[in-house]
Order: C-alpha cells, then structure tokens, then sequence
C-alpha cells in the first residue's frame, strides 16, 4: 500500500494513510471502552470504577502536562465554568455507567455514538451559525432510528436492558449539553484544561458516592482482567487516546478525523460480541448500519443547505 495516499479535508489539509489509519485505531481503541467498563464491573463497583478511571487518567494528563511544559492554571471565571461542566460530568459519567450496568456493550456503544446527533440539535437552537443541514437532517433520522430499533431487541436482557439504554441516553443528552456549552467558551481555553479540570472536581464525589451506594467498592481477590479493563479505561481511552487524538486535530483538522467515527459503534459491538460473548441479533445489525449510516451521511463533505429554525 502507498504511504503516500492521502484524504482531504474540507479546509484543504490532508490526512495521509498512515494518519488515516491512526485514526481507525484510534476510533476502535475508543469504541472498545464500553466492553471495558463491563468487565470491571466483575469486580469494581460502578462508582468507583468511575472515580478509579479517572484518577488515574488525571494522574497521567497531569505528569504529561509537566513533562510537556502545558500550562493549566485557571482564572476566576473560568472556575465557575468548570464547576458547570463538572456538574453535569458528574451527572452523565453516573447516568452512563449504571446505565451500562445493565445493558449490554453493544447497547452502550450504540447509544453513545448518538452524541454527534444529540449536539447537533442543541447546537441548533442554542448557538448562533451552526444550524442543521439538510444532509445532518437525514443523518439524525438515520441515527436516532438506529438507536429505537434496540428498544426492540429482545436479546438485549429485557426490562433492565430497556432501563440501562434508557440511562445511557439520559447520559448522552448531558454529554450533549456539555459539549455545545464548552463550544461557546472554548476559545478561552486549550483541550487539556476542558478535559482535565471535570477529572480533578469530581473524583472525590465518585469515591463518596462509592463509599455510599456501591454495595461493594472493590471484590477480593480482584482479577487481572479487572485492572486490565481499568487501565485500558483510563490510560488508552482517557489519556493515551485523549493526547493522539487532539493531536491530530491540531495536525489535521477535526473534518477529517470525523469521517471515521462511524467505526467506533463496529468496534464496541465486535468486541461485546468477541470478549464477552454477547449476541449478535439482527436489530444489532440493523442499529449498527442505521448509526454507521447516520455518521457518514452526516460527515459526507457535500453541499451544505440550512434548515430554518
């Protein structure tokens, strides 16, 4: 294969193979998160598998920001943005994980993968000039119907599938609110700082959450496969995954990047199916074409018409 073959983004930059097939890593390592946060939960409580993730993702963004001479400081104003961001953090990681709780990956993975719909309606009617096109229109209806058909999934594990996938979506619609509020302060600051700060304002909510409602934080003897699932959490997903895909961003544009997102419902159903032996059903199939469908229409690089408000 030539090294040399490139994708072209909308702002004129290029993503070269090997970028391109970055990104497709990078794109299954994320979709796989869904089937990590299952297996720990064999031997974690589910507050503390948040509050466990994200301390240890704090603590490597952290010593990467000191070895990469990042600055993090905070002004005033901004402290009071960031406790509104890691309210509703604090709400959509507890929302998402007892919803994954009790569905399963594939359920969780296919409904996350809606946060690009979610945001593009908010955006809609809360930010000025980013408003749905006629090709995001069709893209929404692809995904949100892919999303509907798991409701109709009978292998899914019946009532408390329906509860869990319920949760899930409860914990996009804040994740959307999250994003389309750091879209109008984002100018002030840079990617760690949004990322970081949430981390470092509710891990000691986690841990007394956990202390409250978990019925047992941690299961002895903890297997390895449940520090794995943590560490992959935590160290691939939420650093190692947060550094290169930011840095592509940079290098690239986000355009291009985006056209690949499609791959992340494929990789957590793949592996929900491969690691934990869940079922591959038709209405599985149907959602993961629907919302596979749905990302692309909606990062297709077409002419942009403007539905009105």
């Amino acid at each position: 294969m030539n090294s040399n073959l490139l994708l072209k983004d909308t702002d004129g930059k290029e993503l070269p193979l090997d970028a391109a097939l970055f990104t497709v890593f990078l794109c299954i390592l994320f979709g796989a998160n869904a089937v990590a946060i299952k297996i720990s939960f064999t031997g974690i409580g589910v507050f503390t598998s948040i509050g466990l993730r994200f301390s240890i993702a704090a603590t490597a963004l952290l010593l990467w920001a000191w070895w990469k001479k990042k600055p993090l400081r905070i002004n005033k104003k901004q402290v009071g943005q960031q406790l509104i961001i890691s309210t509703v953090f604090f709400l959509q990681m507890s929302w998402f994980y007892h919803g994954q709780n009790q569905t399963t990956a594939s359920h969780g993975t296919l409904i996350s993968n809606i946060l690009p719909f979610v945001v593009m309606v908010l955006a809609h009617f809360i930010l000025q000039n980013d408003r749905i096109s006629r090709k995001k229109f069709f893209g929404l209806i692809f995904g949100f119907c892919g999303v509907l058909l798991l409701f109709f999934d009978k292998a899914g594990g019946g009532g408390s599938s329906v509860t869990g996938d319920l949760m899930i979506f409860v914990a996009v619609l804040h994740w959307g609110f999250n994003v389309v509020y750091i879209k109008k302060i984002i100018q002030d600051y840079h990617a760690l700082q949004i990322t970081i700060y949430p981390m470092f304002f509710t891990i000691p909510l986690f841990f007394i959450s956990a202390l409250i409602w978990d019925d047992r934080m941690i299961i002895f003897p903890i297997s390895s496969e449940v520090i794995l699932s943590i560490l992959y959490q935590s160290l691939v997903t939420a650093s190692f995954g947060f550094i290169m895909w930011n840095t592509l961003i940079k290098k690239y544009g986000a355009t291009a990047l985006h056209s690949f997102v499609f791959i992340m419902p494929i990789s957590g159903v793949f592996f929900g199916i491969l690691l934990l032996g869940e079922p591959l059903t038709s209405t599985i199939t149907g959602s993961i074409l629907l919302v596979s469908a749905g990302l692309v229409v909606v990062n297709y690089k077409g002419h942009r018409g403007v539905i009105s408000p």
